[in-house]
């Protein structure tokens, strides 16, 4: 399939126009500096919602130029972003485009060999929200290894980090690795993508060892420090700004007894449980919403405690910090304390272990440790951290 040629005169108005939408230019947005690196290839997507080019999604707008795209692989939700939380995916064939779908978040989450045949070189092109535990980087790893293991290239189209201003939270311990922390890094870990897979290559993180040939088109006119807020829902439940800077210290809670807001329309901006009754005001009742949560804890039931919606978000991004407050506070604030953490209480639970990367969080918590002491014993690993981070940073 040919590649169609783009006028110069098309080019300088799609120039103009992201100029005038925002100064951040994702590295998906920038087809000059990839369009040709496509031509003759057979090219496989990794790409959900958040994979756009202008108002469109970055498959059609790669398939509208020419690129032959032979296959797009879906993460968790879907390429099309209709499926809830936890939901596994089925093998599917694209309604609009007629391109055949590959779920990574289903019977399998690693491309196979037999996946890769018919593909010369695979994209990434996912937004990211900077935070250990959301599933995406999960699923970079995976493709980077399938892609080394396969001899095949991985293209990086990079978007910027919302939660990359700050870095915070304990280190993970390998012990406690799974999908939602596989690897040795903070809570939130101050970098793109594209520098993240960089991370990923440098420090051997691969299946025994084996290097992802790497190409990473970089954000323009982008630095840590600057705001962004993603055009498109990171996901069916993330679906606020105020979800986005709120959802590092509040997805902690996924790891409680406690609802953080799913079976809602403000997922992970409130905070409660029925247990709370006469101690909180705030209330809100979780029902099963399609394509959200079918079935969150305390399920039609009320739940009373924390109304985070109108937290100022510049006081959340000066801080720049894991909000440790509110998990303390509820947990001295509630009635059953050998519950709280106890996964066993109901399915939609998730090993709080597992979310904070160690036992440790939670001992420090129960033990009724001050919030200043419990971040003192994160700095020596934030520290080493840092000091890895440098080596592969594409930003300032």
């Amino acid at each position: 399939m040919e590649i169609r040629k783009i006028s110069p005169l098309i080019f300088l108005f799609f120039l103009i126009a992201q100029s005038a939408i925002s100064q951040i230019v994702p590295g998906a947005d920038r087809i000059p500096e990839y369009l040709d690196y496509l031509k003759g290839k057979r090219i496989g997507m990794v790409v959900n919602p958040t994979s756009r080019i202008g108002h469109k999604s970055s498959v059609d707008s790669l398939l509208s130029l020419g690129v032959n795209i032979v296959k797009v692989f879906g993460p968790e939700h879907g390429f099309r972003g209709d499926v809830g939380a936890g939901v596994k995916v089925k093998d599917d064939v694209d309604p609009t485009t007629g391109v055949k779908v590959v779920s990574l978040y289903g019977k399998t989450n690693k491309p196979t060999r037999k996946m890769l045949d018919d593909v010369d070189l695979m994209i990434f092109d996912i937004q990211d929200i900077g935070v250990r535990y959301f599933t995406y980087i999960a699923t970079m790893h995976r493709v980077m290894e399938a892609c080394a293991e396969n001899g095949k290239e991985l293209l990086i189209l990079d978007r910027p980090n919302p939660n990359g201003y700050f870095i915070d939270g304990p280190i993970l311990n390998m012990a406690y690795k799974s999908d939602i922390g596989m690897h040795p890094v903070p809570i939130t870990h101050g970098m793109t993508v594209g520098e993240y897979a960089q991370m990923i290559n440098g420090e051997g993180w691969l299946a025994n060892g084996v290097k992802c040939k790497i190409k990473v088109i970089p954000v323009a006119n982008y630095s840590h420090e600057m705001e962004y807020i993603p055009p498109v829902h990171m996901s069916p439940n993330i679906n606020t700004y105020q979800a986005v800077l709120l959802y590092p210290s509040t997805c902690l809670f996924e790891g409680t007894v406690l609802s953080e807001g799913r079976g809602t329309k403000f997922p992970f901006t409130v905070i409660g449980a029925p247990d709370f009754k006469g101690i909180y005001n705030f209330s809100f009742t979780p029902k099963s919403i399609k394509n959200m949560s079918a079935t969150p804890i305390h399920l039609g039931k009320e739940c009373f405690g924390l109304d985070l919606r109108n937290v100022d978000l510049k006081e959340i991004r000066s801080a720049g910090k894991i909000e440790l407050s509110w998990l303390i506070e509820t947990y001295n604030k509630f009635p059953d304390k050998a519950i709280f953490f106890d996964n066993k209480q109901s399915k939609e639970i998730v090993v709080f272990d597992k979310l904070a990367g160690g036992s440790l969080l939670k001992e420090q918590i129960i033990a009724g440790m001050s919030e200043d002491d419990i971040r003192k014993s994160w700095k020596p690993g934030l520290a080493k951290y840092k000091q890895m981070r440098e080596k592969y940073l594409i930003y300032q």
